[in-house]
C-alpha cells in the first residue's frame, strides 16, 4: 500500500495495491501488519456503511472524549468529497481542513485520527464505508456547521441536501470560543 501524508499530522490518504485481471479486481482494504508497519491504528471496533444520493452532504461530525473515534473511510461505490477538520487545540493546524476525493474506481481511502471533525459530500450516488476505533455513543456526539464561512470548505455541490440536525450544528468559533481561533 502507498501512504500519502497530508499537511495535517496524522491524517493520511491510502492507496492499496490493486490486482486486476480479466475476472475483475482484488485489494486488501485492511491488513493489520501493513497498518502497524505504517504506524496506523489496528484497533477498529465498529464498521459503518451509508448510502447517499448525489448532492448529499453529511457532517461535520465527531465524538467527544472518551468516545472520540478515529475513522478509516472509503467509498465502495461512487465518488465523494471527504473532509476532515483538525480539532486538536494544541495542533499547529487547529481549525484547518483537508479534502480528499475518495473514488471507488481508485479504491483509495483515508485515515482520520481522533480529534477531527469529519464529513463528506456525495459527488454521485455513493456507498460509503468506515471503520471506527471506538463505538458510537449518542451522548458524546457533536459537530460543526458544514457550511461555516470561517472554515471555508468548498463542498463542490450545488443545492446540497443536508439533514435538519446538521443544519443547526454550531460554528467553529462558537464551539471553540475559548481556544486560539
Amino acid at each position: 500500500m502507498q501512504i500519502r501524508e497530508t499537511s495535517i499530522a496524522g491524517l493520511v490518504e491510502i492507496f492499496p495495491r490493486v490486482f486486476e485481471d480479466s475476472r475483475g479486481a482484488f485489494f486488501e482494504s485492511f491488513n493489520k501488519q501493513a497498518f502497524e508497519k505504517h504506524g496506523l491504528p489496528t484497533n477498529f471496533v465498529q464498521d459503518n456503511q451509508s448510502f447517499s444520493i448525489k448532492g448529499v452532504v453529511r457532517g461535520l461530525h465527531f465524538q467527544n472524549a472518551p468516545f472520540a473515534q478515529g475513522k478509516l473511510v472509503r467509498v465502495i461505490s461512487g465518488r465523494v468529497l471527504d473532509v476532515a477538520v483538525d480539532l486538536r487545540p494544541d495542533s499547529p493546524t487547529f481549525g484547518k481542513h483537508e479534502i480528499f476525493e475518495l473514488r471507488s474506481d481508485l479504491n483509495n481511502f483515508a485515515y482520520i485520527p481522533e480529534g477531527f471533525a469529519h464529513g463528506f459530500a456525495a459527488l454521485e450516488d455513493s456507498i460509503f464505508s468506515y471503520k471506527c476505533t471506538n463505538v458510537y455513543n449518542k451522548e458524546a456526539e457533536s459537530g460543526l456547521l458544514w457550511n461555516d464561512p470561517d472554515l471555508g470548505i468548498d463542498w463542490q455541490v450545488s443545492n446540497p441536501i443536508v439533514s435538519e440536525k446538521d443544519e443547526i450544528l454550531p460554528t467553529f468559533k462558537a464551539l471553540f470560543s475559548d481556544s486560539k481561533v
